[in-house]
């Protein structure tokens, strides 16, 4: 059946395309991540509007460890300034920040910065924003399944809830290891539009695309 409306979503989003976004005006790749995170202040505030329970963002994988060392410092230092400016400004909003993902291989800098933005709004009940930095689904679920736990400790284990909808940015069709346990009966979207050229209207559009879709989790859904 259709999702409710009364029922607020935990939304995913694949934030990609940056770098290409950069390199099609002919400017360094690092260029397009600061007009990214413009572009998250807009999608969490949407977020707010449209009644999205949980937002999930991924902000940094296991796997871009690989890029250029500059690039890589460069998106340390943003996320770092992002959570310091903003996070005042989410407490006072009613929003709630945790982080997923390793802590021991971030800058000192920056994991201060999360436990300070952690702290600060604990009690934020409007909107739960969650950042995924150095993440790795397979990592955090081999972590959490060490001892053969059963489901319910494993879920508590992994520190999230199941995933209504995932949107990618950027082109690509792949779940690029993220939430994949909370992704199991996720609903997809994939888009072209780079994560810098994303807008508040192409979020409402896709959350209004979600909210007519067909959710049967298996089971068999009655002919209108």
């Amino acid at each position: 059946m259709p999702t409710t409306l009364d029922h607020k979503p935990h939304v995913a989003i694949i934030m990609d395309g940056n770098g290409r976004w950069a390199e099609a005006r002919g400017l360094p790749r690092p260029a397009g991540h600061p007009v990214g995170a413009d572009t998250v202040r807009t999608i969490v505030q949407t977020a707010i509007e449209e009644g999205v329970g949980a937002l999930t963002l991924y902000a940094f994988s296991t796997y871009n460890w690989q890029r250029p060392e500059a690039e890589v410092a460069g998106l340390m230092s943003l996320l770092r300034q992002f959570l310091l400016i903003e996070a005042p400004k989410l407490h006072r909003a009613g929003v709630r920040i945790t982080v997923l993902g390793r802590r021991d291989r971030l800058p000192l800098g920056l994991v201060k910065a999360i436990g300070a933005a952690e702290r600060r709004t604990a009690g934020g009940k409007t909107l739960h924003l969650r950042v995924a930095i150095d993440y790795s689904a397979r990592d955090a679920i081999i972590a959490a399944a060490a001892d053969r736990p059963d489901a319910g400790t494993l879920v508590a284990r992994l520190g999230t809830e199941d995933v209504d909808f995932l949107i990618r940015t950027g082109g690509d069709q792949r779940l690029s290891d993220f939430l994949l346990w909370e992704c199991a009966y996720a609903e997809l979207s994939f888009t072209q539009t780079r994560w810098p050229d994303y807008t508040a209207a192409d979020f409402r559009a896709a959350l209004a695309d979600f909210r007519r879709r067909n959710r049967s989790f298996g089971g068999v859904t009655e002919a209108a």
